[in-house]
């Protein structure tokens, strides 16, 4: 087959490309830069021109742009796109309807809201890792030197969520009752993995004070509601940040903890901040050398696995995450990974783990075997493409 990648600054496009020309297919990338774009009828013309230009049996973006999805309808184009951001606006675009499109998206629950609404076009499919070019990363002496060299027990590698565009942080002259009930909910979904009920429980009341403190409004051509934009995009982008810092907090003040945050200069009880660290080139060699690695997803997936847990994994590291329902579908827990269920959870299984060196390896191993074998781009190339032409799986 030829694909044609209309590639942008995303995770993956090395891997994602590699697949593809490993199992045979003709590939061919293009900068693409205007994807906050909906709509723009000579971006549609260029985008148009590429593809009669390379003529390929589809085209392939790393999450769903609605300007590709018009150019690929103009041309009479199939347009594949494989979603693993969350929470994701566009995918409430009404062109998601369109029936070129085969959106794939990372997350179970987020494909069963549209499945039960009837649109055909977007499929589940988890995320992956490339296991060929992660076990060929045995070189330590490139962080020799660094501010990543002294590795510790734990390992922490994500935002923290404490940068200056915070929508939640922005918010101003909220009610006192809205302010209350906003942290009462926050605290209550604390305590709870598994299910979110943020976006449930968003009163008119409550959302008509939302609306003046932070006035947010859905777009003229999607069908997303407001409800999902504070739920989604303020509020537990906001609860991801409490939950981190408090659980990172709690394990730093008993162990050794290592942070890769982007905020350098966050300090949290007995970790050690080193900063950002590049995610394809240094963040793998973190995650072989913890003890344990540690995943706290952010709140607006509903049940997928996130990338970072996949790439853990595929590292050959030790994996310790909240509980999300997808796992179920990939990995065995307690065998391949390990899962907590609250603060205490947490702490009592770093004790364990961290003395049954032997089962911790053994389970790391176990989780890197199960990615090598059936978790990697190649085999979600090949889940895409039954789905895309069952009937000429390459």
């Amino acid at each position: 087959m030829k694909i044609l990648i209309f590639e942008w600054k995303s995770f993956g496009n090395e891997d994602i490309t590699a697949a593809f020309q490993t199992l045979g297919h003709s590939v061919k990338s293009v900068p693409f830069a205007k994807k906050e774009l909906r709509r723009d009828s000579v971006i549609e013309k260029q985008l148009v021109r590429e593809i009669n230009d390379f003529s390929p049996d589809f085209v392939f973006t790393f999450n769903y742009f609605p300007i590709i999805s018009l150019a690929c309808r103009q041309a009479d184009m199939r347009y594949v796109s494989w979603v693993y951001d969350s929470p994701y606006v566009l995918l409430y675009s009404y062109t998601v309807i369109y029936p070129g499109n085969y959106i794939f998206v990372f997350d179970k629950e987020t494909w069963m809201e549209f499945h039960q609404a009837g649109i055909s076009t977007i499929h589940y499919l988890p995320l992956a890792a490339n296991t060929k070019r992660l076990s060929a990363m045995t070189d330590f002496s490139l962080i020799r030197g660094t501010k990543w060299q002294n590795q510790t027990d734990i390992a922490f590698v994500g935002s923290l969520y404490t940068e200056k565009h915070q929508f939640f942080d922005r918010m101003k002259n909220l009610s006192p009752y809205t302010k209350g009930y906003l942290e009462g909910i926050m605290t209550a979904q604390m305590s709870v993995y598994g299910c979110n009920f943020i976006q449930e429980l968003l009163t008119p009341d409550i959302v008509s004070d939302l609306l003046k403190a932070l006035p947010m409004q859905p777009n003229d051509d999607g069908v997303e509601s407001v409800e999902y934009l504070y739920a989604q995009y303020v509020i537990n982008r906001k609860l991801t940040a409490m939950e981190r810092r408090e659980l990172l907090g709690t394990v730093g003040s008993r162990y050794s903890c290592d942070l890769y945050t982007p905020d350098e200069k966050l300090t949290l009880p007995g970790c050690v901040n080193h900063g950002s660290v590049d995610y394809y080139q240094l963040a793998p060699y973190v995650f072989k050398s913890a003890k344990i690695n540690l995943n706290i997803s952010l709140r607006s997936i509903k049940s997928g696995i996130p990338l970072r847990a996949f790439e853990i994994m595929g590292s050959g590291g030790f994996l310790m995450t909240n509980y999300q329902a997808d796992f179920n579908d990939c990995y065995a827990a307690g065998e391949d990974f390990v899962y907590f269920e609250s603060k205490e959870d947490l702490i009592g299984k770093i004790d364990y783990y961290l003395e049954h060196e032997k089962e911790r390896e053994e389970i790391a191993r176990n989780g890197f075997e199960k990615t090598a074998s059936c978790n990697t781009y190649m085999d979600r190339v090949g889940e895409m493409i039954g789905v895309i032409s069952p009937d000429r799986i390459e």
